[in-house]
């Protein structure tokens, strides 16, 4: 992996950190594309979509803006990043203990998939 790759996904993660610790909505939703898909098994189970998945900002700001009224102390740290091609993880410690974001990143750097992945 090029030192250029650690660094953009060092800078990504510490963004949108920084961005759900202010709980900023607008500028966590700027690390996705307009369509993005997002995946979770909390989306099963408290939005009550069965697939866990949500398609489009519109779809995940609503689902994200519910959370945040529950979770009014959300704070994440960042423990690590893994970069890969076209792609990388977040690993974080969060209100549901260590915690992962895969991100599948598309061409202009802007995420187009993402998954949330908890420890049990």
């Amino acid at each position: 992996m090029s030192p250029q790759m650690s660094i953009q996904a060092r800078a990504f993660a510490e963004s949108w950190i920084a961005a759900w610790n202010t709980h900023d909505l607008n500028a966590v939703l700027a690390h996705f594309c307009d369509d993005f898909e997002f995946s979770s098994p909390v989306i099963q189970q408290f939005a009550g979509v069965a697939s866990g998945r949500l398609v489009g900002k519109e779809a995940v700001h609503a689902y994200w803006q519910r959370a945040l009224e529950h979770l009014p102390d959300l704070h994440f740290e960042l423990v690590d990043v893994l970069a890969g091609i076209d792609c990388l993880t977040i690993l974080y410690r969060g209100h549901r203990g260590l915690s992962a974001e895969v991100l599948t990143l598309g061409a202009d750097g802007r995420a187009v998939r993402g998954q949330a992945c908890y420890a049990r």
